[in-house]
């Protein structure tokens, strides 16, 4: 019986391998050279993207497990709705300001649409002489615009889970529309676009400043105008610990988004047609999670002195930070430096955490300190990992925060004086989940409000 059953699976497997045989011979015959490396290089694209997109199912998960249970649905809104208005807006006007015309300047070109090239349409209508001209692109156009608009929707599920619990929904919305139509286009055009940083020399491999610590400054200027919970920082100094209500849903998004950071952070070589890119791919994941595992470790070390306990979430929030740092320069650090890299971006998370705590902002996920203050570190340790100029470097820095934080600033401020940015305190203790939208994530549980809360709306009545 069991020499049969090998049988069979030799004879199987050899069909599949003479299967492959066949294919690979007919691929090659019919797109080699230059057209293959554009299918590959093309297809390195949309995987990597698909990956990515699959973050936003990530910062779901840890938003709403982070969140109480009355607010559960309402972080489920935003994150299907911010992914929904990145996609359209920088479709609409995004890519182009991104990416067109730029000449080491300050912006791309100012206009509507983006789509297939020229010749990209000619070859979609029948035309197959148009191939040889589109492959000399190296990449299919709308290719490029898919990858890189998943990168926009990350940015902006940072500034969600800071204001969870309090900020309105379509002001919410609002601010969205206005950071992935002008802050982070404008940003990208400096660096990835083209623009003046660029021609300086900045290096950014994969957005440590130019997604996460603009979505970082974005989200310190929510907080900011938005205000903390009601009663988070009491009047005696002492903070108010809300648990989260799904610390398993918490740990599956973190990591999910470990998981789309391969794509993140592998999908920026660009390229997958040669043995080069292969390698140079190959080091880049490795440092990636390298640098996560470094993270966790030390936030897991310094939390208890930090914190004055061991923290799961600081831990968790360490992954991340661990992930912002070496997304900088995952292409050009070698792995011991990696895991250096990603250690000291956990241990400044969990530092900048406890900090929030003293200056009162109210971060609800802890993505300031995990993207903007990781952000900021990964872009410096470039110099110190792998040469370069720190001062470039620095100038970039401060460059994109300045500008993010202000006109992030702005806008909050006008979307608060218009339609106003934050829920009312009766909406605010009833959940966003039962007063705005009637539906609870959670309805077989009975939920009670929170004693201190009801005590605080009591006594300024």
């Amino acid at each position: 019986m069991i020499g049969k059953s090998s049988g069979s699976l030799l004879r199987v497997g050899g069909f599949i391998v003479a299967c492959g045989l066949l294919m690979g011979a007919t691929g090659a015959y019919a797109a080699s050279g230059e057209e293959l490396q554009f299918i590959l290089n093309t297809f390195s694209f949309l995987v990597w993207g698909v990956l990515i997109m699959w973050m936003c199912a990530g910062f779901t998960m840890l938003e709403a497990g982070s969140v109480r249970t009355k607010n559960a649905s309402m972080i489920c809104l935003k994150n299907i709705g911010l992914y929904s208005i990145a996609g359209i807006t920088y479709y609409l006007v995004g890519y182009n300001l991104m990416y067109t015309d730029v000449q080491e300047g300050w912006i791309g070109t100012i206009k509507f649409l983006y789509g297939p090239s020229a010749d990209e349409l000619k070859l979609l209508s029948g035309q197959a002489a148009a191939a040889a001209d589109v492959t000399k692109a190296g990449h299919a156009t709308m290719s490029d615009w898919f990858f890189q608009m998943v990168f926009v929707a990350t940015t902006a599920s940072i500034v969600s889970g800071t204001l969870a619990e309090r900020v309105k929904l379509w002001a919410f919305l609002a601010f969205t529309v206005v950071l992935t139509v002008i802050i982070y286009p404008i940003v990208g055009a400096w660096t990835w676009g083209g623009g003046w940083l660029s021609a300086m020399g900045f290096q950014d491999f994969a957005g440590s400043t130019i997604v996460h610590s603009t979505g970082g400054w974005a989200a310190l200027a929510g907080a900011l105008v938005v205000g903390a919970r009601y009663g988070k920082f009491r009047a005696d100094g002492s903070v108010k610990v809300t648990a989260p209500s799904n610390i398993p849903a918490v740990t599956l998004g973190v990591f999910i988004l470990w998981l789309g950071w391969f794509g993140f952070n592998g999908g920026s070589q660009l390229a997958l047609s040669s043995a080069l890119d292969a390698v140079a791919m190959s080091s880049v994941l490795v440092n990636t999670n390298l640098a996560a595992a470094a993270g966790v470790v030390a936030a897991l070390i310094v939390s208890r002195p930090i914190l004055g306990r061991i923290d799961l979430l600081g831990v968790l929030n360490g992954a991340l930070a661990g992930l912002v740092s070496i997304t900088a320069g995952p292409d050009i650090v070698d792995h011991y430096w990696a895991l250096i890299i990603g250690a000291i971006g956990g241990a400044l998370c969990v530092g900048a955490m406890r900090l929030l705590e003293i200056v009162k902002l109210d971060d609800v996920v802890g993505a300031i300190p995990a993207h903007l203050f990781a952000g900021v570190w990964g872009t410096l340790a470039v110099c110190i990992a792998a040469g370069g100029n720190f001062g470039v470097q620095l100038i970039g820095v401060l460059a994109v925060g300045a500008f993010a934080f202000a006109s992030s600033w702005l806008a909050w401020f006008v979307i608060d004086k218009t339609m106003g940015v934050r829920v009312s305190q009766i909406v605010e203790e009833l959940g966003q989940d039962t007063a705005e939208l009637g539906i609870e994530a959670y309805p077989e549980f009975v939920l009670m409000p929170d004693q201190d809360d009801v005590d605080q709306i009591r006594n300024n009545s």
